[in-house]
């Protein structure tokens, strides 16, 4: 093993325990100096892992390893629980109607979707951050009760984009007969109905958009053939048309305008 790599895999094994310390004069005469050395001891926070404690909140540690494995879950988050999926589905069949290739280029229409998506999720962040962050900050409820409370703003949501057919076949499969209002249902039904509801609901405006385009292309393509010229291909030259038609409608506003009202 290269020196390189020794020095690679101690910085690896360091950096966790110096993530850690806190930022006092003395922590940083250790980062800076690398003197005192039996500092860094008193330095680490003690980790108290007992049960039965009469606090509610975790440790520092376990809460730092909780906000890690929420982020990890971040994209699944983003694609499965807010309007993200039917944004995004529906742009990509509007890039395969007209033809362009990679124009918009994937960063751009995942740009676009993520800001639309924190457009029509706001009145639900903005609900979020009233029943459940702000009084966890002001200590008026723990942990568990903050995560609740913002699971339920969540689920409405997802609930009035769901059909009926999807929610219902999720909850017989887990023997959920009846619930007597939306915080009752578990995130593993809803989330999983939701996703279903969106997909189709994102074909079905996909197909919508790429009718016309593909109509443009057969009369491009038999036009050609009724002139004999068989070796040019169609695409060539229905992309300019489509893009034409797909301006001079104003297609961006009118698609923007639909996504955004056909969110409940």
């Amino acid at each position: 093993m290269s020196k390189f790599r020794r020095l690679f895999l101690k910085a690896l094994l360091i950096l966790p325990f110096i993530a850690t310390i806190p930022f006092t004069a003395d922590a940083a005469n250790i980062l800076l100096t690398g003197n005192n050395i039996p500092v860094i001891a008193q330095a680490l926070p003690q980790i108290d892992l007992s049960i039965g404690g009469e606090s509610d909140d975790f440790s520092l540690a376990i809460q730092a390893l909780i906000l890690i494995t929420v982020l990890s879950f971040g994209p699944a988050f983003i694609t499965m629980m807010t309007s993200f999926t039917r944004i995004i589905v529906v742009f990509f069949f509007l890039r395969m109607g007209l033809g362009t290739q990679q124009s918009p280029p994937n960063q751009v229409l995942i740009g676009l979707a993520l800001f639309l998506t924190i457009f029509i999720m706001m009145p639900t962040f903005n609900t979020i951050n009233e029943e459940a962050i702000q009084p966890y900050i002001n200590e008026e409820m723990t942990q568990v009760e903050a995560l609740t409370s913002a699971a339920v703003p969540l689920k409405e949501f997802m609930v009035r984009q769901t059909r009926d057919k999807d929610l219902l076949f999720f909850m017989d499969m887990v023997e959920i007969e009846s619930v007597d209002d939306i915080e009752a249902l578990p995130l593993f039904v809803v989330v999983p109905s939701y996703v279903m509801s969106e997909l189709r609901i994102a074909f079905q405006i996909g197909f919508m958009i790429y009718l016309p385009f593909m109509v443009i292309d057969l009369v491009v393509a038999s036009m050609l053939l009724a002139m004999g010229i068989i070796f040019l291909p169609p695409v060539l030259v229905s992309l300019p048309f489509k893009i034409l038609v797909f301006v001079l409608t104003d297609g961006w506003y009118l698609l923007v305008q639909s996504m955004i009202r056909s969110f409940n």
